[in-house]
């Protein structure tokens, strides 16, 4: 291969080399290149200052790998491939009007309006055909010259576009690349953005396509995945006004806790960024997460390391390729004449000129031509070296492929390929390569013609044994790799900073997410039963028998308790009911002791049993009432709880009418009432009580007894306080049926009482029952309200248990200290008084009572109105009695 453009070493002033645009290798098959030599223009010049890496490196790369295959036996043998390099100066639409020379092979040329000077046809010089195109470096550049190759089906693979605009193959379906589109970096910069634990990001991209669809292929991954919010997503315009850096750093400040700053933009934006931040005091807020365009760049943050430590950055995986460092460092003035750009290089890395027309006119020192690279200046492969040769190539395999195909096997450039190579057809074969590349890496394409993604995790890195560096913390092939435990942050700290919107919400609270944006939310506790459930965004009840745990995760049954033994609202009513046990009992054996005494005989001795029974039960039924419930318990309460009362009452009640009917009788006759004797008092009590008895049996048979556990009476607003009640299944209805009886009882002997209130003071205890019964009427009427008036209280159970066992005890009390005590007193303290008095017939009985109803009514001129009399209290038989002296 030779150049056919002018040599390096002719004047520098000459147009060819001032003006030259093009690098041109003759060879059997010319492969088209675009290379940014030189960055945009200023002010309208299409052209700027050389890029040194980005431009000459690569594209010298391109001729290496080129003079590699040319010498390579088994890949195109005896196939020369030639090459056509052409400057894009960085600029989508120079690059265009420069891409034209690839297709104008490919026009035919009208020249019948054309004719020479001396009358001969025209002799139009027959330009090279291209068959494929390496290039172009940036993204809207290749897509810009994209459009037009296809048109005229020429194959081009990229170096170094990854705008995943270009994965569309309806629009550029002649587009191949042997890096990985934007998407996969997307991809890995979200992969690595979740395992950082960061959900609340902003995105910054540089005006044009590729920082545009860097950040939309983001954006649009953060939409599929969720999980990641973004905060704000800013441009930085191609041609940013004063102070505009600092705007954006304010802008991305509105939203504080969005610190990681997602970048996809040219690495001149990238340093503007932070030096906008140094300028602003940010140094340390903001956590960068670069892409490949930062990569492991070191003009970015040079003199601005601080405000750059900790930052995340995103490289294609890649290695050096050591025969290019070797063949670049070789590379001179005199041996590299085909690079009509190199003489301007050497100006530039040497810092000299060339001659008096050198392109550097304030060099201080002129070029000798014997400066070494690497030598007399630095030199570090540039990164996508790897990939152009990796594209020079894939582009040779598929011709390679090709070529077995045309030309059957035989070496050389057979006729059929020469005639004609199809451009779909090459693009076909190009789809199909796989080999190792020049860093041993595959090469292979998808449907799409994208390479697969393998990135290189950086982070730069500050620590105090070595200078700030970019240090490789992981890997990305399809999934995230990342080491952790290697990542330092400002001044050295390994703790993960933090990038959201709402720090988590603690056990027990629900998240309350802010309309619009997800991982925004505020925390509001479970409260009251409810827990949290799977979901992080509502809270649940607990079943009606079951709390919340400690933390609300889940629920817990609620503690059942019961009335104890030893609590102060069972130990009051046990100690009154057992000195009325103990009280009843010295009675029971007194009267036993002294059955046959005129006092014993005098109370009706049946009568007296009975109703000391009843007062029994009444003290009895408050161990029944403080039990643990079961079954057995429950039925003993039903039976119990109404019938001491019933017993009582039944028997007074018998009492004040024989008492009333006597003399009721006696007015009309001096006959004596029937059923008054003693067994007919026991066969009016004991009906009476049969009553009782057979509403309980028939409650036995509609509701059977059972025992329930009540967790609405003690279901406090606190569930920690909350408790169920074990209870016997008796409601307050049925409660109030079962003493209803035994208080009708009860008001019925109060009206009797009333009635036989004339009577003659002792006359059959007609005053001391009376006396019981008001003040047992009293007692239950304050019972009522105090029952029923704490249904709501969480001490329920305690309050109306203790309410009804002190009612009953006291009404029992009543009885026995007014009815009983007095006698006791009598019988054992003053036995003189307990004899008999002579027997009257039952008119004198009446006729003394009816006596002593008209001396009481003029009571009021006597002393205190006293009456003296003797009456009969009790009979011996239906018409004899005892007299006693009142």
């Amino acid at each position: 291969t030779h150049s056919t453009l002018s040599s390096t070493m002719e004047p520098q002033g000459s147009p060819l080399s001032r003006y030259a645009h093009s690098v041109r290798l003759d060879g059997d098959i010319v492969l088209g290149g675009l290379f940014p030599v030189h960055a945009r223009g200023d002010r309208g010049a299409p052209c700027g200052e050389l890029k040194k890496e980005k431009g000459i490196h690569r594209l010298e790369a391109m001729m290496f790998a080129i003079d590699l295959i040319n010498k390579d036996p088994d890949l195109l043998p005896n196939v020369t491939l030639g090459a056509r390099v052409l400057d894009t100066c960085s600029r989508d639409t120079y690059a265009l009007e420069q891409s034209l020379t690839f297709v104008q092979a490919l026009i035919e040329k009208d020249g019948s309006d054309v004719r020479c000077a001396n009358g001969d046809p025209p002799v139009f010089a027959k330009p090279d055909k291209i068959v494929g195109v390496i290039g172009a470096s940036a993204s809207s550049v290749s897509i810009m010259v994209a459009n037009i190759l296809r048109l005229f089906k020429i194959p081009q693979i990229s170096y170094a576009s990854t705008a995943p605009e270009l994965s569309d193959n309806t629009r550029y379906d002649f587009f191949s690349r042997v890096v990985p589109p934007d998407s996969y970096q997307a991809q890995a910069m979200m992969d690595i953005v979740t395992a950082m634990g960061w959900n609340y990001v902003s995105t910054l991209a540089s005006e044009g396509n590729y920082g545009e669809s860097g950040v939309e292929a983001f954006v649009q991954i953060s939409r599929e995945t969720g999980g990641v919010c973004i905060a704000q997503s800013l441009k930085i315009p191609r041609e940013p006004r004063p102070g505009e850096f600092d705007k954006i750093i304010r802008r991305l400040l509105e939203t504080s806790n969005a610190r990681a700053v997602i970048m996809f933009a040219n690495e001149d934006d990238i340093r503007r960024v932070l030096d906008a931040a140094r300028r602003n005091n940010q140094t340390g807020h903001f956590l960068w997460v670069g892409s490949d365009s930062w990569g492991s760049k070191i003009s970015p943050v040079i003199g601005q390391e601080r405000v750059a430590e900790g930052a995340i950055t995103i490289l294609p995986k890649r290695a050096s390729v050591d025969a290019f460092d070797r063949y670049f460092r070789s590379r001179s003035l005199s041996n590299n004449r085909r690079n009509v750009w190199f003489a301007e290089f050497w100006e530039e890395n040497f810092n000299c000129k060339l001659g008096m027309h050198g392109k550097r006119p304030g060099s201080p020192k002129k070029c000798t031509g014997l400066e070494k690279v690497g030598r007399d200046s630095s030199y570090e492969q540039e990164g996508k070296v790897q990939f152009v040769m990796d594209a020079v190539y894939a582009m040779a395999h598929a011709l390679h492929r090709m070529h077995r195909q045309r030309c059957h096997g035989n070496p050389g450039f057979c006729q059929d390929m020469a005639d004609n190579i199809d451009g779909k057809e090459l693009l076909s074969h190009i789809r199909a390569v796989s080999f190792n590349g020049s860093a041993n890496t595959p090469v292979v394409f998808n449907e799409n013609g994208d390479a697969p993604g393998r990135y290189d995790i950086f982070q730069y890195q500050i620590t105090n044994r070595s200078t700030p560096e970019y240090r490789v913390i992981g890997t990305w092939t399809n999934k995230l790799y990342l080491n952790v435990d290697s990542m330092r942050w400002r001044r050295g700290d390994s703790s993960l900073p933090s990038s959201v919107c709402s720090v988590p919400c603690r056990t027990g609270e629900r998240k309350k997410v802010v309309k619009g944006v997800p991982c925004c939310w505020h925390c509001e506790r479970c409260e009251g039963y409810h827990y949290q459930v799977a979901s992080e965004f509502t809270c649940e009840l607990c079943p009606y028998e079951m709390r919340p745990d400690a933390n609300r995760t889940g629920c817990v049954p609620i503690p059942i308790v019961k009335l104890e033994w030893h609590s102060p609202w069972a130990v009051i009513p046990v100690f009154i009911s057992m000195l009325g046990i103990v009280a009843t009992s010295f009675v029971v054996v007194t009267f036993v002791r002294y059955n046959d005494t005129p006092i014993v005989r005098a109370s009706g001795r049946e009568m007296s049993y009975v109703l000391l029974t009843g007062i029994f039960l009444c003290y009895a039924i408050t161990f029944l009432m403080i039990a643990a419930p079961d079954v057995g318990v429950c039925s003993f309460r039903r039976i119990f709880l109404g019938l001491g009362m019933c017993f009582s009452y039944a028997a007074l009640l018998t009492k004040t009418n024989r008492i009333h009917r006597i003399f009721e009788q006696g007015k009309k006759s001096v006959t004596a009432p029937r059923f008054i004797s003693p067994a007919s008092q026991l066969a009016i009590t004991f009906s009476l009580i049969s009553v009782q008895l057979l509403g309980v049996f028939v409650w036995f048979a509609v509701d059977p007894p059972h025992t329930v556990v009540d967790y609405g009476e003690q279901r406090t607003q606190d569930p920690a306080s909350a408790r169920g009640v074990l209870k016997c299944d008796i409601s307050d209805l049925s409660l109030i049926c079962s003493l209803g009886y035994s208080i009708l009882l009860m008001v019925t002997c109060t009206v009797y009482a009333i009635k036989t209130r004339g009577v003659p003071e002792t006359f059959n205890e007609a005053k001391p029952i009376g006396f019981t019964m008001y003040t047992t009427c009293i007692v239950w009427l304050a019972f009522i309200p105090i029952f029923f008036g704490t249904s709501q209280s969480a001490e329920r159970m305690y309050i109306q248990t203790t309410t009804l066992t002190v009612s009953l005890s006291l009404s029992a009390s009543v009885s026995l200290g007014l009815l009983y005590m007095p006698k006791v007193y009598v019988i054992l303290l003053h036995p003189e008084q307990n004899v008999p008095k002579r027997k009257r017939s039952f008119k004198a009985i009446v006729t003394a009572a009816a006596m002593s109803g008209k001396l009481g009514q003029k009571g009021g001129d006597r002393p205190n109105g006293e009456v003296k009399t003797e009456l009969c209290d009790s009979m011996e038989t239906n018409i004899g009695a005892v007299c006693m002296k009142s």
